[in-house]
């Protein structure tokens, strides 16, 4: 039980790590930081750590309740209650503001499977098992009209279900090599996390954008970034110019990222899982060797 428990706790503890990390990440076009509101007038970054913090107890519960399991229709029921909870818990310390609905969607399923497959190095295992879990169908939601929903089906994209349920494509296929990519060629950290928000920017038909913006803004957000990515990121002088005309472009158009912004705290809590589990399993071996 000791063991479960430092697991779970772990696991809440590097969700809440990555969002706030996220939040801190400065600066991002359109998006809350340190030094802007981006194109939100209702947020700040002191509401949006407070809003990280409270929902770790919904992330807590969830990996507690899929600890060593598989993937199932009651297991994916039992952690859409949780994150329901998650999202009251959140509104309440928001005083109504919505901050992180779609990263408790993304990081839950995330922390779920990292809980069904505790000390896992794979990212990819981890992130298609999520997806696994995502594809079960949550019977007990209730059939309202969402932004999201409205988005999906105006524009035909995936948005954050589709996402999921293909394993969540965009971290595996992109943010995960950009960040290492980037590390790799010497950049530091925090330009590293910006290279990989830009490429999300470049790919994602985000639905944030395409709901506050519309598509135009979302091909045009896409161009920008994809330019500063071919200028050879925003470490460059170039890239970091282009960033700045990204930034005033979706503050003009009143449009946010957020569903870049998900992806790049789910990749931050998928690239420090990696680094613990490395952690925990080296432990482990060395723990064995001794007992022989």
């Amino acid at each position: 039980m000791e063991k479960l428990l430092s697991y779970t706790e772990k696991l809440a503890i590097l969700a809440v790590q990555a969002l706030i990390e996220e939040a801190e990440l400065t600066p991002k076009p359109g998006l809350v930081d340190k030094e802007s509101t981006g194109s939100h007038q209702d947020m700040s970054i002191e509401l949006m750590i407070q809003s990280a913090r409270s929902i770790e107890p919904a992330f807590r519960e969830m990996a507690k309740v899929s600890y060593g399991k598989v993937p199932s229709q009651d297991l994916r029921e039992e952690i859409a209650a949780i994150g329901r909870q998650g999202e009251i818990d959140m509104f309440q310390a928001t005083g109504g503001v919505n901050t992180h609905k779609g990263a408790i969607w993304a990081l839950g399923l995330l922390v779920s499977s990292a809980a069904m497959n505790p000390g896992e190095t794979s990212l990819d295992h981890i992130a298609k098992t999520a997806g696994k879990l995502a594809s079960f169908p949550d019977r007990n939601l209730t059939q309202q009209i969402t932004n999201g929903k409205r988005v999906k089906e105006k524009y035909g994209v995936n948005g954050a279900l589709g996402e999921a349920q293909q394993g969540f494509p965009h971290i595996r296929k992109i943010a995960l090599p950009v960040l290492n990519n980037s590390r790799s060629r010497g950049i530091k950290e925090d330009l590293s996390r910006l290279n990989t928000l830009i490429a999300l920017m470049s790919s994602l038909d985000d639905t944030c954008i395409l709901h506050r913006g519309g598509a135009q803004s979302l091909t045009t957000t896409k161009e920008l970034a994809s330019e500063i990515l071919l200028l050879g990121g925003v470490g460059t002088k170039t890239g970091w110019k282009i960033l700045e005309e990204l930034s005033q472009f979706l503050i003009k158009c009143h449009a946010s990222p957020g569903g870049s912004a998900d992806l790049l705290a789910a990749t931050l809590f998928l690239d420090e899982l990696y680094k613990n589990n490395k952690s925990y399993l080296w432990e482990f071996k060395k723990y064995s060797l001794i007992r022989k």
